[in-house]
């Protein structure tokens, strides 16, 4: 139940913050949200012991964050389920800790951005540029990781009764 009300939070964040960011330098807010897409790395530990139903509800979120926010049917679906098995092989090879977390949020968010931009500059719906894609990732990094330590922190003083696992 953690993990939904994680999920929840962030997507509901993320529509909100969107909207309301006032501050704008060539369309982008100095703090883009992406707390969703860092919300599948950090729920990961939820379902360590069942990933079929961490593909579900990453599938399931991709699928309406793409009817909700991008209007793209199944781009963030199959991109969620990416970096969620991503995700799945760095939490199993490495510990999670205060720094770590920071790394895997930056590498996360340049992998999303990074397939996006991708994307985008394939099918020519939008020119991208390096120095573009490098603005998109810089100014969605301060906001990410302070949201991803948050969420961290909070996982952490949740007693053991409520989370039913173990972080570390």
């Amino acid at each position: 139940m953690i993990p939904i009300i994680t999920l929840i939070i962030s997507f509901i964040f993320d529509g909100l913050l969107t909207n309301y960011l006032p501050y704008l330098v060539q369309d982008l807010s100095y703090f883009t949200p992406l707390f969703t897409v860092t919300s599948i790395f950090i729920i990961y530990p939820f379902y360590r012991k069942n990933e079929r139903s961490y593909y579900i509800t990453l599938f399931v979120l991709g699928f309406l964050y793409d009817l909700f926010y991008t209007n793209l049917l199944f781009f963030n679906a199959s991109i969620f389920v990416m970096i969620g098995f991503i995700s799945i092989i760095l939490q199993r090879t490495f510990n999670l800790g205060f720094i770590k977390n920071i790394i895997f949020v930056v590498f996360i968010i340049s992998l999303y951005e990074g397939i996006g931009c991708f994307f985008l500059w394939l099918y020519h719906i939008v020119p991208i540029t390096i120095p573009s894609i490098i603005y998109k990732i810089s100014h969605s990094l301060l906001l990410n990781i302070i949201y991803v330590e948050v969420v961290y922190f909070v996982y952490q003083i949740i007693p053991k009764k409520y989370k039913k696992i173990s972080l570390n």
